[in-house]
């Protein structure tokens, strides 16, 4: 995509100001997924109450890739959600044999689920076998 789309476009990876500014805030890098996502925390400046809440420390992903949220694993999602907070790595059980990689959401491109009679896949579906009965409001 080159430095122009860096700069103006944000639907397809993040652009120079992201970068810029998770320098310029100081966030320290604490992992990078299978995906090449990487993420980033920075600490609070104070844990003491600002008004009604506790200001807590910021944590982002920067994607490797488009900007999809369905692309950060379940276990990254958890840490960038504050449901712990050490990195994930350090709560995940081994991996089991019957366990399959991560793919995706297809939603809306050329990859996802299309039943039979779906639209797009020429919208024929199955003649109706006589199972059915109009209803009637006389009946």
């Amino acid at each position: 995509m080159g430095i122009f789309g860096k700069i103006f476009t944000w639907w397809d990876g993040a652009t120079l100001g992201t970068h810029w500014w998770a320098m310029r805030t100081g966030g320290e890098h604490v992992g990078t997924d299978a995906e090449g996502n990487k993420y980033y925390r920075k600490a609070a400046k104070e844990s003491v109450p600002t008004g009604s809440y506790t200001q807590k420390e910021k944590r982002w992903v920067i994607y490797n890739g488009a900007n999809d949220s369905s692309r950060v694993p379940s276990e990254w999602h958890g840490w960038l959600h504050g449901a712990f907070d050490d990195v994930p790595e350090s709560h995940l059980p081994p991996a089991k044999i019957w366990e399959v990689d991560y793919t995706p959401n297809a939603t809306g491109t050329a990859q996802a689920y299309r039943p039979q009679g779906a639209l797009e896949r020429g919208g024929k579906r199955a003649a109706a076998d006589g199972d059915y009965e109009a209803w009637s409001p006389e009946g």
